[in-house]
């Protein structure tokens, strides 16, 4: 098979009229030809930190969407489904990956559970993990969010990094807001990259210190307009990834977005193009094509240099999308879980307010839009009699984390910025543990809400003080759904919709929001099952003041 175009060539940093032959699934040769010609043929783009589980599509799926915006590989981190299931998840997303013609690279987790301080559904310790970094199908360690214990060098954590160093495989970082000393240290462990930079300063300064530097874009977490200064002064330490997006956004696009508006920026075209599709695959060592002779053929067509508009999507010489369709098949897939807790009441989510405080002053978690970090103020308490409740005319709602792998009692507090009116949402995606997170204006809704992910396993849901509920099963490790992508990517939009106009809800991406409000180590404010946690002084507090 032979094809005809504009190539561009990434590693030259030209543009010039060819023709590719391919045979067995690989290039075998590349040739400079009189013409020109409207398409231009490129490499695919490479999401370089990803969790697929995040999508809410298991990873078949997930790559159905992915390949008609020109993706064709990712670098993943079963992190999720690791905090469930341990093992036997990631070997889920290995053996659903292996059976469409995309490229997954999947990483060990490192930090399973994400911290001491919340309850998960699997330990991943040291010797899991170099076993799992022994498994060929396993590229890199995946990003180590337990700062903490690299800087004052815990066992555990240094053995973990040092196996994959012994087995010349990369380690991500994961280090928001690190500065100074610390972060020299931190990165000096062998520590290569980072994906939660905030601010373009922490950035330039990690950068300075020759770290990689993925610059973000995901449903809730957007760091591309602070960052991508960036690109033009260390144009080869920055790579492109979406680290967690949602199927209505992906439904929409995914690199090729972040490509697209980098050029509309004015930041140069093999610049852009480098750190969208070389980066990832040379920084990870990935066999993946890059139109070079004797490469896979993994590649895309466009005749669209500006908003990038795929045409074609080809991986390892088979066509896989078209004209904005997907050419891969549905796969059959099976069903793992880990939930065991027992349905709550009313009652169970109530705060008692302490009778020496006649104006008891509550801790208060802000989420913020667009962000995956929070703040934190004190606030004066709503009470009814003998109990603290929420007060949605000021947009102090209650929000509650329910453990799901043990029947335990709830960990209640209180967050700003949701602004739903009368009603609740609830989702058992909730990073890192994933247990059940659930936010409202009433203890009843509250309840409601968590009961329904308790009986059904697993899912988002959402309820009005009218009664009116919108629902979308994940029997997935309570994460991921098998049905088709398109589907599940048009029923969260209705879902969203339904938050945003029916209760109230303010925020551009209100379950994304609400999964990562249990993500203790991202600062400043957080809930876990286990109660009320710092993010900066790393340790629980009290919610009453």
């Amino acid at each position: 098979m032979t094809i005809t175009g504009n190539i561009i060539d990434l590693h030259q940093r030209r543009i010039f009229h060819g023709r590719i032959t391919v045979e067995n699934g690989h290039i075998s040769q590349v040739e400079e030809i009189p013409g020109f010609s409207s398409q231009y043929l490129l490499p695919g783009f490479v999401d370089a930190h990803v969790h697929v589980e995040s999508s809410m599509l298991v990873p078949s799926e997930f790559a159905r969407m992915a390949v008609v915006h020109g993706t064709v590989a990712t670098v993943s981190d079963p992190h999720e489904i690791a905090n469930v299931l341990g093992e036997q998840g990631i070997r889920f997303m290995l053996e659903n990956a292996g059976k469409v013609p995309f490229k997954f690279f999947f990483g060990a987790p490192s930090c399973v559970p994400a911290t001491q301080f919340e309850t998960a559904g699997a330990t991943l310790d040291a010797a899991a993990v170099e076993r799992l970094l022994q498994d060929p199908r396993i590229r890199y360690l995946s990003e180590m969010m337990n700062y903490p214990g690299v800087l004052f060098e815990n066992e555990e954590v240094m053995k973990k990094i040092a196996s994959a160093r012994q087995l010349g495989k990369p380690v991500d970082g994961h280090a928001p807001g690190l500065s100074g000393e610390a972060a020299r240290r931190y990165f000096s462990a062998g520590i290569s990259t980072d994906h939660e930079c905030f601010s373009y300063r922490e950035g330039l300064e990690k950068a300075q210190l020759g770290v990689n530097i993925l610059i973000r874009e995901g449903s809730a977490a957007k760091n591309f307009d602070e960052l991508i200064t960036l690109l033009d002064f260390f144009p080869d330490q920055v790579m492109f990834c979406s680290d967690d997006k949602h199927p209505d956004d992906l439904l929409e696009g995914h690199i090729d977005q972040l490509v697209a508006r980098a050029l509309a920026r004015g930041c140069e075209l093999f610049d852009v193009l480098r750190a969208a599709c070389l980066h990832p695959v040379r920084h990870y060592g990935l066999p993946v094509g890059l139109l070079q002779e004797g490469d896979p053929a993994d590649y895309i067509v466009t005749n669209d240099l500006v908003n990038f508009t795929i045409q074609q999507t080809w991986i390892d010489g088979k066509l896989v999308a078209e004209n904005g369709s997907s050419l891969i098949q549905p796969v059959d897939c099976q069903l793992v879980n880990n939930f065991s807790t027992s349905e709550k009441q009313p009652k169970d989510f109530e705060i008692e307010a302490p009778a020496d405080f006649q104006k008891p002053m509550i801790r208060v978690i802000r989420a913020l839009d667009g962000q995956i970090v929070t703040e934190s103020f004190l606030a004066p308490a709503k009470r009814n009699e003998n109990f603290i409740i929420a007060d949605p005319e000021r947009d102090i709602l209650k929000f509650t984390v329910v453990n799901r792998y043990r029947n335990t009692a709830p960990a209640i507090a209180f967050i700003q910025n949701f602004n739903l009116k009368n009603g609740a949402i609830a989702s058992s995606v909730g990073h890192d543990s994933h247990n059940i997170l659930a936010v409202g204006t009433d203890d009843h809704l509250l309840c409601q809400a968590v009961n329904w992910l308790i009986s059904h396993q697993g899912g988002i849901f959402a309820v009005s003080g009218a009664g009116e509920e919108r629902v979308l099963p994940l029997p997935v490790a309570g994460l991921m759904t098998t049905e088709d992508g398109w589907t599940v990517a048009h029923q969260y939009k209705a879902l969203d919709a339904f938050v945003k106009s029916e209760l109230g809800c303010t925020l551009t991406a209100p379950f994304m929001t609400l999964s990562f409000m249990a993500l203790l180590v991202i600062p400043e404010l957080k809930l876990s099952d286990k109660g009320l946690f710092d993010g900066k002084r790393f340790e629980f507090v009290n919610l009453i003041v």
